[in-house]
């Protein structure tokens, strides 16, 4: 079991440092790009790369095992052809008796080759990315890096190649929506609104974590500590206030240097990452689990009892000193049962800003501290303390089953964001409304885990309140089941388009097919939506996926547009549509006033039709639909947020907004009309 609960442990605190540490640290792999002439019509190219001392590169050949192989990816063009694959050396080979697995790699210096065919005379360029992974023992980092060529001096020419690569480049430089950058008249962003909504942020997310510290203190490893401590500081006689004070600070300074470290760990851009990548998300919701098993009681995650001996020697230094290895030994013997609670807040705290995890770990720490320090200067107030007992452990059980519920967020993301369709809305409840059930039976007593008492059914009154509060949570989820949209939890659902049967939409269809008004999606619409095939908008709205066909099918009928910026990771984006855009009037406006596209930012998988390619501010081409949404928003509108939405004219030039999350939908119907009335005037 020891041996069980370490490497879990081992597993909690890398994958928890690793994250996106190569923002954090040196550049461990250095590159060099060449070109060797091979004859008058092939090129050799040639990636050089020096690699830090102790440090490998993994190969492009691999045996299935966990490594990331090295991959290059070449940017189209017709003014070259490759020649078969990039060519490596041969790589270091070695097998991991621990993970039963062989990796391939290289150290020190490796040299990799791709030979091109030359299709011009005309100079070029051979642009791409590499995108590997290196290690050490320990730790990994990813290893990214744009590769540039110059291509000159080659005498082969086919003309017809030439051709093309002049009407490409001409054709791709007209349609780039650099042009729209100039042109484009967009209203200034309301940067004190922006901070006064990341405030309001940080302020949540800060009183959540005090929430978290509190229920930590509960933990059956802390909450009997409590007259233990203040015992200790009475005796202490006129120093036991200041002592007490210094104990409690100890504590947040302890905490809060975690938060630290995470910030730099994290960085400010993680949160990039981990709100749509399918790696952090997976890990996290795996780390949630791991951790709801632990409260469940079969298995204790502990840190090794030679660090907790180390500290608690250390108490005897006296002084200041003295009092703040007290505080150190308190944290890691609480390690077992705090981690599930001060992990969830760290791992929710790494996809904010770089402040979000010092607030955390501030928060959390503060829920700790502040009773102790507080029982220790005002000791009467221990008689008011309940005493210890099993209800402890049936609040650690309690916390087990919402982790499990928070781990499939985590998983929800990837899922919409790469289309694996695993948890469509309707799995997704199913999930919830068995683990609810469960732990609805286990408060009526129904069902006991390792570390509960043989007791009475129902001895605690408390215990029924909770279970009648959870049994009724378990049927109003029922509905959802059969298309309901549950607008309490809507932003923690997948979106409605997921649902496999849904009632509301079927009697839609049928009002539609009598000359109802609402129309099923793509139905009556002027142009068949690009990628409609792979995305849906909800409760029947016409909707188009495309930003230039969206202007152009406003401009054939005269109507403005609205944009949605939105996510399929975006939680609030589900909310506002569950809360407004189900409204009918919100609806029919959207399908007879406007012409609506939705832009999903966060897309990993819709690749864009030649047509559709732009090329971002580097000259380099965007060739996926949420790259090229989310330069459109970030260059053209000067937003990064979602929801966030615009009214704008044929053009694309702003006509009103933007908005963000607005539940409200008088006040979402107001900022409709308005874009109307703006489009009106302009037409005059």
């Amino acid at each position: 079991m020891k041996v069980i609960c370490k490497s879990i442990l081992i597993f909690v605190l890398t994958f928890n440092l690793l994250g996106n540490i190569s923002q954090a640290q040196e550049d461990v792999v250095k590159w060099k790009f060449a070109t060797v002439k091979v004859n008058d019509s092939v090129a050799e190219l040639q990636f050089a790369a020096t690699i830090e001392p102790k440090w490998h590169l993994y190969a492009q050949s691999h045996n299935n095992g966990m490594e990331n192989p090295i991959v290059f990816t070449f940017t189209e063009s017709a003014a070259y052809k490759k020649i078969g694959k990039v060519v490596e050396p041969k790589p270091v080979i070695h097998y991991d008796p621990d993970f039963q697995d062989t990796s391939h790699y290289f150290i020190k210096q490796v040299t990799f080759k791709q030979k091109i065919k030359v299709l011009t005379d005309q100079p070029f360029e051979v642009k791409g990315v590499l995108d590997g992974q290196a290690c050490i023992d320990g730790r990994c980092i990813a290893v990214k890096k744009k590769f540039t060529f110059e291509i000159i001096g080659y005498d082969k020419v086919i003309p017809e190649k030439t051709q093309a690569i002049v009407a490409q480049t001409d054709s791709l430089k007209k349609d780039s929506l650099a042009n729209a950058i100039a042109t484009t008249d967009v209203s200034p962003v309301d940067q004190n609104r922006d901070k006064s909504q990341e405030e309001e942020s940080l302020w949540q997310f800060f009183l959540m974590a005090i929430g978290g510290g509190l229920i930590g203190l509960l933990m059956p490893c802390v909450f009997p500590m409590i007259p233990m401590t203040v015992s200790f500081f009475m005796k202490q006689g006129g120093k036991s206030k200041r002592n007490a004070l210094i104990y409690g600070l100890s504590i947040v300074v302890i905490y809060v240097v975690v938060g630290v470290i995470l910030s730099l760990i994290f960085g400010a851009d993680f949160g990039n990452v981990i709100s749509t990548h399918w790696l952090p998300n997976c890990l996290f919701a795996v780390i949630f689990i791991i951790f709801a098993i632990s409260l469940l009681g079969y298995f204790e995650i502990s840190l090794p009892s030679s660090w907790v001996n180390k500290s608690a020697k250390m108490e005897n230094s006296g002084g200041i000193a003295g009092i703040f290895f007290m505080a150190l030994t308190l944290v890691l013997v609480s390690f077992s049962c705090t981690l599930p609670i001060a992990g969830a807040v760290a791992l929710n705290s790494a996809g904010g800003s770089l402040l979000k995890p010092i607030i955390g770990m501030l928060g959390f720490s503060l829920g700790i501290a502040v009773p102790f320090t507080l029982f220790a200067v005002f000791p009467g107030l221990l008689k008011n303390m309940p005493k210890s007992g099993g209800w402890m452990n049936t609040l650690k059980v309690v916390l087990a089953f919402i982790e499990l519920a928070f781990a499939l967020k985590f998983l929800n993301v990837p899922d919409q964001t790469y289309h694996w369709r695993l948890l469509d809305r309707e799995v997704y409840l199913a999930f919830w409304i068995v683990i609810f059930g469960l732990m609805g039976f286990y408060l009526l007593g129904k069902i006991r885990f390792p570390l509960d008492n043989e007791m009475p059914y129902q001895k605690s009154w408390v215990r029924f309140i909770l279970a009648l509060c959870t049994f009724t949570f378990v049927v109003y989820l029922i509905p959802g089941m059969f298309g309901a949209p549950l607008k309490a939890i809507s932003g923690w659902l997948p979106p409605m388009t997921t649902q496999d049967f849904d009632l509301n939409r079927i009697i839609r269809e049928e009002n539609s097919s009598g000359g109802g008004a609402i129309m099923n999606y793509s139905a009556g619409q002027r142009e068949i939506p690009k990628y409609g095939d792979q995305l849906h908008s909800p409760y029947g709205i016409k909707a188009y996926f495309d930003y230039e066909q969206a202007l152009r099918v406003a401009k054939a009928e005269n109507k403005p547009v609205f944009i949605d910026f939105t996510g399929h990771g975006c939680t609030n984006c589900r909310k506002v549509e569950n809360a407004v855009w189900e409204d009918k009037r919100v609806r029919d406006k959207f399908n007879n006033d406007f012409v609506l596209v939705t832009l999903y930012v966060d897309d990993k998988v819709i690749k864009l039709s030649p047509e559709d390619r732009i090329k971002d501010q580097d000259g380099d081409p965007i060739i996926d639909l949420g790259g090229k949404n989310m330069f459109i928003q970030n260059t053209i509108y000067k937003e990064n947020s979602q929801p966030c939405y615009f009214v704008v004219n044929t053009d694309g030039k702003v006509l009103t907004g933007p908005i963000y999350a607005e539940y409200n939908t008088e006040k979402y119907l107001q900022f409709m009309n308005s874009g109307l009335e703006a489009f009106k005037k302009m037409q005059q």
